[in-house]
């Protein structure tokens, strides 16, 4: 009897023994596994979390780029016309006027010569020789001519009314002539006209007056041309005359501006014309022949005027921004 007890505890003993190890590894593995699942959990929110942070870095980049890519110039041409190097169906240069110069990035008269180069924010300005010359000049141009009301060109205004212009702006391209130098640009112009009395008065057959300024872009720096009378002691009708003005030596600006780009204003006021570069250069002009230049009246001009009949020359000049005030 006591044998057969000893053997039962013994055998109750190992039972027990049993279930203790069994209870503690299950433990363990149960342990192993929350861990386990805790640790790819998290490896899989790190990933999400990566792939979400890339995705959003990614859209940022694509929208800078979008708004890189997409760049309009800061020009309200509403009033202003543009003559181009195209022939119109009278066998002249082609003018358009507002409101249809709107419309210049779908109209196919000007696509070719006035377009927006959109990864710059620029109006870009074409022009080559052609036969599509304008009045009194054997140059081509894509360029812009003020209207005070748009589609009129009789509304104008005298220096002693004042007037504003500022462009930004930059040379684009320029060919060379046979020396290797570029060939020169008129990017900003004041152009006289005669009212209708003063042209019958003189007995002219157009509207044309001298243009008293002249901005150049020569080689990468900015000149400027203005008109002086050959006889300071002309009055009245004699001023109106194309034969009495001539043109002065012209002015350097000591800032070469290249092919980058520069900021030009031009002001005016009663017998007063200053005309300031990149806002730390200034040309004044105030003398007796700007004050006898108060006959006429004026309008601005700001574009791509081609000083070339070289074959295969051409030019484009960008305007970023351009503005005007009287």
């Amino acid at each position: 009897m006591n044998t057969l007890s000893d053997s039962t505890r013994e055998k109750s003993k190992k039972v027990r023994t049993l279930r203790i190890v069994a209870c503690l590894f299950k433990k363990q593995f149960l342990l192993f596994l929350l861990i386990t699942f805790l640790s790819v959990n998290a490896t899989c929110q790190d990933k999400t979390g990566s792939v979400t942070d890339s995705g959003s870095k990614t859209e940022k980049q694509d929208k800078k780029k979008k708004n890189k890519k997409y760049k309009l110039p800061n020009i309200d041409l509403s009033h202003w016309s543009v003559t181009t190097p195209e022939l119109n169906a009278k066998g002249s240069a082609m003018t358009v006027q507002p409101p249809a110069i709107l419309n210049y990035a779908t109209d196919e008269r000007l696509i070719p010569y006035m377009y927006n180069d959109s990864t710059n924010g620029a109006l870009v300005f074409y022009a080559f020789p052609s036969n599509a010359t304008t009045a009194n000049t054997k140059y081509t141009r894509s360029e812009l001519r003020e209207q005070m009301v748009p589609g009129d060109n009789k509304v104008n205004w005298p220096f002693k009314q004042g007037a504003y212009m500022k462009g930004k702006l930059a040379m684009g391209e320029v060919s060379k002539d046979g020396k290797g130098k570029y060939h020169k640009v008129i990017i900003m112009q004041i152009h006289g006209v005669l009212t209708d009395e003063q042209r019958d008065l003189i007995g002219q057959k157009d509207n044309n007056a001298p243009p008293i300024l002249k901005i150049y872009w020569d080689n990468g720096k900015i000149q400027v041309k203005t008109k002086v009378l050959k006889n300071l002691n002309a009055t009245g009708e004699e001023l109106l005359h194309e034969e009495a003005w001539g043109d002065d030596k012209g002015f350097y600006f000591d800032q070469e501006v290249g092919f980058g780009k520069f900021t030009l204003e031009v002001k005016v006021s009663d017998g007063k014309m200053v005309v300031v570069l990149n806002n730390n250069e200034f040309k004044v002009y105030e003398d007796i022949h700007m004050r006898k230049w108060g006959v006429f009246e004026n309008y601005f001009k700001a574009g791509n005027y081609f000083q070339s009949r070289d074959e295969g020359s051409f030019a484009r000049v960008k305007y970023y921004e351009l503005e005007v005030s009287h």
